[in-house]
């Protein structure tokens, strides 16, 4: 991968053209979680690229946390086939549970509003009631097959890396999906996955000193599919960001 651009490669302050700056922008913002793909396969190449592009998100004192593990044609159909059984079964789906809090213990505004809203309007475009827990245990259950991509992620971080590298790994993933962006491609970050954790570890050839952290689908989207219409709120900017002003020379102290 020769060819990738590094940090070496502008050393100057010349400022972006206008298409730069929009190509950036548009990888950025166009990114979205995509719930149904097409079976169009995606060239080893273009992974191995992604991927090298996306190793160029930072990480404290460039320790680089992240392992990632390719899924493809019968091993990522044998990993769904596990795992779905697991989750389907109501007995052995009860032995299974994360490694590490994701979300919290107790919710407060404005978390759980944002939560219940991207749920139901989701639920809602595809036509499942609130009591209907059978649909909606078929439509979580399509977490594990990717949600019909060629290609999965599976994503593990070395246990004795503390909440720091947990951060840089967070900037990695984002590098990953954007950089798909790049190549016309989307994805979908799983968290789902971390719960079947002593399924996936041993069946990806990870080592006991990993931990499983998420698994990512990539593809190219099935537009026909109703779900994949779905596009998340945002907070604007004032929601969010405070300009902390220095106090001006005639101000009291």
């Amino acid at each position: 991968m020769t060819d990738v651009p590094t940090p070496a490669a502008v050393l100057d302050d010349t400022p972006p053209s206008a298409a730069q700056t929009r190509a950036v922008e548009e990888a950025i913002a166009t990114r979205r979680s995509i719930r149904a793909f097409l079976p169009t396969p995606v060239p080893e190449a273009t992974i191995r690229r992604i991927l090298a592009v996306a190793a160029r998100a930072p990480s404290g004192t460039n320790t680089q946390p992240w392992k990632v593990y390719v899924l493809t044609g019968e091993a990522k159909e044998r990993l769904s086939t596990r795992v779905m059984a697991a989750y389907d079964d109501p007995q052995e789906l009860a032995t299974h549970a994360e490694e590490y809090d994701y979300y919290p213990v107790e919710w407060k505004s404005p978390y759980i509003d944002r939560r219940r809203k991207v749920g139901w309007d989701l639920y809602g475009m595809l036509g499942i009631g609130r009591q209907d827990k059978a649909r909606m245990h078929a439509q979580h259950a399509r977490n594990y097959r990717f949600f019909d991509a060629p290609v999965g992620f599976m994503f593990t971080i070395d246990r004795i890396m503390p909440k720091g590298s947990w951060l840089d790994y967070g900037m990695f993933l984002e590098a990953v999906m954007v950089a798909a962006r790049a190549h016309g491609l989307h994805t979908c970050p799983q968290q789902a996955w971390a719960r079947f954790h002593r399924i996936i570890m041993p069946m990806i050839g990870a080592s006991a000193d990993e931990q499983l952290v998420c698994g990512m689908a990539l593809g190219h989207p099935d537009w026909s599919r109703i779900e994949n219409s779905l596009v998340t709120e945002r907070e604007p900017v004032e929601g969010f960001m405070r300009f902390v002003a220095q106090p001006s020379a005639g101000d009291a102290a």
